[in-house]
């Protein structure tokens, strides 16, 4: 049914929370603040990091950007690692590659620390096009990653309708939606709830890695 396939990464392709959660605290402690309770702490996967501390944690710009220069000072060297595939994606991945999909990762994450994921987990030979965040700040919403793989594979009208995007918040299906791709919520990620996505507006919503494995798969039953 779809050849491209936009996967986020957090909460989509591998569990991250330990790694970015741990991050969190390190960068809130060393800048004086109170840690904040685990589930607060857990939003932060997903949207861009500015925003999470500003919005999260009542920062000012300034505060928040040095508390994300903080983050990544632990996340880049071992934060990133505090990581692992959820069961069922590689094999996944796999398959799809066998019958010829174009795999994308669109992510609010720095690219380089994704390349760096995707290769401790053997998975980044799977994908075509790594479309994330810089490092800068200067590009990281999911509208900003959606549209940057949008011009890279440089699509007619017509293929388009066969792009959907997938991923485990919110924010993915509202980027897809705002390009009027097609988009699958998946409820073994952080959302909040199955409500997060199809209130959203998803088209089709899978509980499982076996519910995606049916939707993406050409020859699943």
């Amino acid at each position: 049914m779809y050849k491209y396939l936009f996967f986020d990464l957090d909460g989509t392709l591998t569990d991250s929370q330990e790694g970015i959660t741990k991050s969190v605290s390190y960068a809130l402690i060393n800048l004086g603040y109170e840690d904040i309770p685990f589930e607060e702490k857990k939003k932060f996967i997903g949207p861009p990091l500015l925003d999470s501390f500003m919005n999260i944690c009542k920062m000012d710009e300034e505060t928040a950007r040095e508390a994300i220069r903080i983050y990544r000072s632990r996340y880049s060297d071992v934060g990133k690692y505090e990581n692992t595939p959820y069961d069922g994606i590689p094999s996944l991945l796999k398959r799809l590659k066998e019958e010829n999909k174009v795999l994308v990762i669109a992510s609010s994450k720095p690219t380089e620390f994704v390349v760096d994921i995707l290769k401790k987990f053997e998975i980044l030979d799977y994908f075509d096009i790594i479309s994330g965040a810089d490092l800068a700040g200067t590009k990281g919403s999911k509208e900003d990653v959606i549209s940057e793989a949008l011009k890279e594979l440089d699509l007619s009208d017509e293929e388009k309708k066969e792009v959907v995007m997938i991923g485990d918040r919110h924010y993915d299906i509202i980027g897809a939606n705002n390009f009027g791709l097609d988009s699958i919520g998946v409820g073994y990620g952080f959302a909040d709830s199955k409500e997060e996505l199809t209130d959203a507006g998803c088209t089709y919503y899978a509980e499982t890695v076996e519910d995606l494995a049916k939707l993406l798969l050409d020859n699943e039953d």
